[in-house]
């Protein structure tokens, strides 16, 4: 095989993809990615330790370095950057800074760095080595399954919550502790010592901070935007050119639009940056027109429809096609080979989107590809504002369950299963999502209980924290002991690595009976479902008939 990945629900048979990545990345990528985070890990045995003894006197430098390892690790997430040269380069410089805070580290006279010695610590590549030594460090380096699955696991974790403090950093929010412990975990899976029940330990204690991950985001988010607000989005067109962005990166949306505003080009949300449109600060701009399209693997016929330039800001994105593709930009950690990428500004400066702007003027207005509105907005702050009609619905018995259907959408036809489910779900039951797995259901006429939508959208899946914190909520007003307690029910569709955080951040605050689907992960072994089922009663999906008597009774 010339590689080996199994990060993502999509990963061919269930089991691996060994030659390319069905998401689009090459096999030579792919071990790329591999021998970068095995890089982070040889930078961080001499980091974490350096990191105690100098951040207080070298925060600014600190952050840095915290802001290079969270990138880092964001890049080789699924669907993200596909760049070949990208990854040499970083791994090029994570080598580099790995020796500079190797001789920082000896001149603090600091002897007692366990594992100094490990190949991760010492490592030099060149041009002609290079791929040799990424084949060498896969997921497949660690034999022993049981092992690799808790380590894969731990990674996946890492890597979801890395993409959460990187969206943090960028709106000025610090994140040292959540880095810490992201070193201390990757040196970990370097570490042949530890039991197995050491290692479910670190994958839980991953729950906490992917919980403190997500709140921090939650906390950049609505003091740099305003709380998300109930909002009918548009999701039609108008005559004007427009820009197109995808992603989640909401500082990129916020300079977009301030970029464009007076020049008569209209933006549009894509994808997962569907939820921009419910933020109070981004209404005020005339040229915000709503939502174009639907899910992320649907870009390659939406793209090409949309007519006018496209920007890519993270993850959850499909290689361009040759007919688009010279009106496409990609920045942060996002890459393709062939596609121009929009640099990171200087300190205090606004990123310049200006190159986008002016080929958008030249380019016709969008095809009109649906019409109508979709209504969402529903984060924490809004839902409980409605907390007490909320909660008088469910004393009447007017609102029996609530499922939470967060996640990911897939293009696998039997992501089919989530529209079919939503339909039949009875009609005193409301749905709590987030993510983009909403695009299977939210624009279908479910109805309302009480003037409640039955579809509560609380964003991206970075707003996931939103569904923990008004289950907690729910908990609290109806004064329960456990969570599981609460007529809610889980049935949540995964895809990528964040969706692993968001459930490792479920499981640390104690919810069970989660569904996940439409496959288990194929990096959890035997044995580590089972502990998984034996501790939280984790199960698959089956089919909707008999998971809704399952769920709902």
């Amino acid at each position: 095989m010339s590689m080996f990945c199994y990060q993502c629900q999509e990963t061919l048979g269930n089991k691996g993809c060994t030659v390319n990545g069905i998401c689009g990345k090459k096999g030579d990528v792919a071990n790329l990615q591999d021998l970068l985070i095995y890089s982070l890990k040889g930078l961080v045995i001499f980091r974490s330790k350096a990191s105690l003894e100098v951040r207080k006197e070298y925060r600014e430098t600190c952050n840095e370095w915290d802001k290079f390892i969270v990138e880092k690790m964001f890049s080789t997430i699924t669907n993200a950057n596909f760049d070949r040269n990208y990854f040499i380069e970083a791994i090029k410089e994570t080598i580099k800074m790995r020796e500079i805070v190797k001789e920082k580290v000896a001149e603090m006279g600091i002897k007692d760095v366990k594992f100094a010695d490990h190949d991760a610590a010492n490592f030099t590549i060149t041009d002609e080595n290079i791929d040799e030594k990424a084949a060498a460090v896969g997921v497949l380096a660690t034999e022993n399954k049981d092992v690799r699955s808790l380590r894969e696991l731990l990674t996946y974790g890492l890597k979801g919550m890395a993409a959460y403090a990187d969206h943090a950093m960028r709106l000025g929010k610090e994140v040292k502790e959540i880095v810490i412990f992201i070193e201390k975990a990757l040196i970990s899976t370097l570490d042949d010592s530890l039991s197995v029940d050491e290692m479910v330990a670190l994958v839980m204690e991953a729950g906490k901070y992917s919980v403190d991950a997500m709140a921090v985001l939650d906390a950049a988010n609505t003091e740099s935007y305003g709380h998300p607000e109930i909002t009918e989005v548009n999701i039609g067109v108008r005559n004007n050119p427009g820009i197109l962005i995808s992603g989640h990166d909401l500082k990129d949306m916020e300079e977009l639009l301030e970029q464009t505003k007076g020049t008569g080009i209209d933006v549009y949300t894509h994808g997962e940056m569907l939820p921009a449109n419910y933020y109070p600060a981004f209404k005020k701009y005339d040229n915000f027109v709503g939502n174009y399209g639907n899910a992320w693997w649907q870009q390659t016929q939406e793209f090409e429809k949309f007519n006018g330039a496209i920007i890519l800001t993270t993850n959850c994105l499909v290689p361009p096609k040759d007919s688009y593709k010279d009106r496409v930009f990609t920045t942060n950690e996002v890459g393709f080979d062939g596609v121009k990428h929009i640099d990171e500004a200087e300190k205090g400066k606004a990123k310049d989107f200006s190159e986008a702007i002016a080929l958008a003027k030249t380019l016709p207005a969008p095809t009109e590809i649906e019409t109508g509105k979709i209504i969402g907005g529903f984060a924490h702050n809004q839902v409980l504002a409605l907390a007490d009609k909320v909660v008088d619905a469910v004393k009447s018995g007017a609102i029996k369950k609530f499922v939470v259907m967060a996640g990911c959408d897939g293009r696998q036809k039997g992501r089919s299963y989530y529209t079919d489910f939503a339909q039949a779900l009875p009609k005193d039951t409301v749905i709590l999502t987030a993510g983009c797995a909403k695009y299977r259901y939210n624009k279908l006429d479910l109805g309302d209980i009480g003037g409640i939508p039955r579809v509560l959208d609380a964003g991206q899946c970075n707003d996931s924290y939103s569904l923990a914190l008004i289950a907690l909520k729910l908990k609290e007003v109806f004064k329960l002991d456990d969570i599981n307690d609460l007529p809610i029910v889980y049935n949540i569709a995964w895809y990528e690595q964040k969706a692993v955080t968001v459930l490792l951040a479920l499981l640390y605050l104690g919810v069970k009976n989660i569904h996940l689907g439409p496959t288990l992960p194929a990096f959890l072994s035997p044995n580590v479902i089972n502990v998984l089922v034996k501790n939280f009663n984790i199960g698959g999906i089956t089919n909707v008939d008999d998971d809704i008597k399952k769920m709902i009774g």
